[in-house]
């Protein structure tokens, strides 16, 4: 099934596309990088107003739903654009939703408001902080904890609350990555009192879970498309034997199962962003499907991308170890391939075997 944008979104796209073409180029995406510093990108994306994009109107967004945040995800992804911060908002956005004034707030400020889950799992209670006196503890490798002003927290009691950084009692400790168009950090709580937020966590808790697996896929879409597009340039230019590498047959053949992967990647992660937005009954099935095929695939693209690259791919003066190590991480950010298969396969009914007649 090849899955059709609507006119409005394939203009969203487009549209982002070439914003992200003058902002993000490679030169000033490596000088952000060198620096160790996002910063600059993140304030022009929210002062430019992409940050609204996917958020309803009501409070104070620009409208569209997670579609649009998909197709923001895939267009950050295939030009290696920070997005730490982006993305550790939309996660928090749903636990706010129910507050409309810290929902506006989080709009209008930016990329500032972070769910405070690990990074490295689907979002879930079991890393929930105590909260008797305050709340206390630590959760390590939350995504943007070095740019939050606030956290959305979970509590042991079933609650969430809604936590200032910057206070002495809330400690962040910055963590250095591999891939360096994405930040995390670990985060320690000392007594520290928040502002409860309405709602049920679990259910705010599983909705982020499908954001995230939703969103990190065409994140992992992005990549894969970037990659396929300069290794597809390498081959025409890089010669062997008198003749460019392109020409030969097992190259052909890599490329051309690259390119499958990016396609059925495409339908994959449009069908999991419209059944997730529409609530459907399939939707944590499509959703985790969506991460674990998808990242799964651009995690192999990268291999084979540097592969055909050589050692070249791998040096800091060639763009493709900046898409490698990210779809590298895709593989594992909020959920490892397997652990969404094994919710994937949990979610599944089971068929009675064939009788044998």
């Amino acid at each position: 099934m090849r899955w059709e944008l609507s006119a409005e979104q394939a203009d969203f796209r487009s549209v982002l596309a070439d914003w992200l073409t003058e902002v993000c180029a490679p030169e000033t995406l490596r000088s952000w990088l060198d620096a160790g510093d996002h910063g600059a990108f993140e304030e022009r994306f929210a002062a430019d107003g992409w940050f609204g994009v996917g958020s309803p109107e009501d409070l104070g967004g620009e409208g569209g739903g997670l579609v649009e945040l998909a197709l923001a995800a895939e267009e950050l992804g295939r030009r290696g654009a920070p997005s730490s911060a982006w993305l550790g908002s939309m996660l928090a956005l749903p636990a706010l939703a129910r507050d409309a004034e810290a929902a506006k707030t989080l709009l209008a400020d930016g990329m500032t408001t972070v769910l405070a889950v690990p990074s490295g799992a689907a979002p879930n209670g079991r890393h929930a902080l105590a909260g008797d006196g305050g709340l206390r503890g630590a959760i390590s490798t939350v995504l943007a904890a070095t740019r939050a002003r606030r956290f959305v927290v979970p509590v042991e009691d079933g609650t969430l609350q809604l936590v200032e950084a910057g206070q002495d009692a809330v400690r962040v400790h910055g963590r250095e990555l591999t891939d360096r168009t994405r930040t995390v950090g670990d985060v320690e709580f000392d007594g520290v009192h928040g502002t409860t937020i309405p709602g049920d966590a679990a259910e705010v808790l599983e909705q982020a879970a499908l954001r995230a697996a939703v969103l990190v896929s065409a994140d992992a879409l992005g990549v894969m498309e970037r990659m396929l597009d300069e290794t597809v340039e390498y081959a025409g230019q890089r010669r062997q034997f008198g003749v460019p590498i392109g020409s030969f047959q097992a190259v052909k053949h890599a490329a051309a199962e690259m390119l499958v992967k990016v396609e059925s990647a495409r339908s994959i992660v449009y069908l999991a962003a419209a059944s997730v937005e529409a609530g459907l009954d399939d939707a944590p099935l499509h959703a985790a499907a969506a991460k674990a095929q998808v990242c799964g695939a651009a995690a192999v693209a990268a291999d084979t991308a540097l592969t055909l690259h050589g050692a070249i791919g791998y040096t800091w003066e060639h763009d493709l170890q900046i898409f490698y190590k990210r779809a590298k991480l895709d593989a594992q950010l909020f959920g490892s391939v397997a652990e969404w298969n094994e919710r994937l396969a949990a979610r599944l009914e089971l068929l009675p075997g064939m009788s044998q007649g």
